[in-house]
């Protein structure tokens, strides 16, 4: 079947030689280059919530902190206020992660700002409150790539924000919206961001969406795949095969095949043991809950020798 690249998958090669030469304007844009190259084998290092586990997750520092350490990509939640401000929040509550009760929707931007934001162990921290995406993506300009988890529902929002600040490029947004349905939206905008589906193959949902792709010849930058058992290197071939990559998430046992192909277990069982077979399968996206160990170890490597 023919293949069929549209403009919001764009596989859009950056025609720069080499990493060596500063041809990139900013090294978001080179991230990108890569996220957008089939042929790289540069492994780009996903941060779930941002640098967590030394700041509070989807905070201005955590994500700073990702910057300073070499990480590819911040992946962030968005959630809108009462006054219809799009700020950054996991959960739909502010029970977890601040020093409030209740739902994000039901204070305005302002009323949130009373609230200080909290470390993974309950600690507060006075001076840090919940942002704006805006915010955030000023931090985030021309210095890593952002990946948009929950919120493609605000796309067009999103769109007009990132628009302003000239980040478009540089953002990442996905879901599990069919085919045709994504494909509208982004025929709606002159510009639009990357977008990446998210199939769950092992799945009945999972493997239709995948498929709608796949029969269509429709290729995006990448699939995020998720599975609950095994390997991913059958589904891997499939996915390279067609001119996508894969990005793999190593949060937790449920998303990549049970334990023994996470983060904790690379932690404890050695990088090796659990991340070269990522590498081996052709994966070059990794979402992780330790970025900086994650990070050396691709070095080690030689697979994420982005100039920083």
């Amino acid at each position: 079947m023919k293949k069929i690249t549209l403009g919001i998958f764009a596989l859009a090669l950056v025609a720069i030689p080499s990493f060596g030469q500063t041809l990139y304007r900013s090294r978001a844009d080179a991230i990108a280059a890569q996220l957008k190259d089939p042929k790289s084998d540069y492994v780009a290092v996903v941060s779930h919530r941002g640098d967590w586990r030394n700041w509070p997750e989807n905070s201005i520092p955590a994500i700073q902190s990702l910057i300073d350490m070499g990480a590819d990509v911040m992946e962030l939640d968005l959630k809108m206020t009462r006054d219809s401000v799009i700020v950054l929040s996991h959960d739909s509550t502010i029970d977890r992660c601040t020093n409030g009760r209740g739902k994000v929707s039901d204070y305005t931007y302002e009323e949130l700002q009373k609230f200080c934001l909290v470390k993974g162990n309950g600690a507060g921290i006075d001076t840090l409150h919940i942002p704006t995406l805006r915010q955030a993506l000023e931090v985030c300009k021309d210095n890593i790539c952002v990946n948009i988890d929950q919120g493609y529902w605000f796309y067009d929002l999103v769109l007009e924000i990132t628009e302003d600040l000239g980040v478009t490029d540089q953002i990442l947004i996905k879901g599990k919206s069919p085919l045709g349905e994504v494909k509208a939206k982004m025929d709606s905008h002159p510009r639009n961001m990357m977008y990446m589906p998210i199939v769950d193959v092992q799945r009945p949902q999972g493997q239709a969406l995948l498929n709608s792709y796949l029969e269509s010849g429709t290729v995006p930058i990448a699939y995020e795949v998720c599975w609950q058992s095994g390997k991913v290197d059958s589904w891997a071939k499939i996915i390279l095969d067609q001119g996508s990559k894969v990005w793999v998430n190593t949060l937790w046992p449920t998303l990549c095949g049970g334990y023994g192909n996470d983060d904790d277990a690379a932690y404890v069982q050695g990088a090796d043991k659990v991340y070269q077979q990522y590498l081996d399968a052709g994966v070059s996206i990794i979402q992780t809950d330790r970025p900086e160990f994650l990070i050396r170890f691709l070095e080690s490597k030689g697979r994420h020798n982005l100039p920083r």
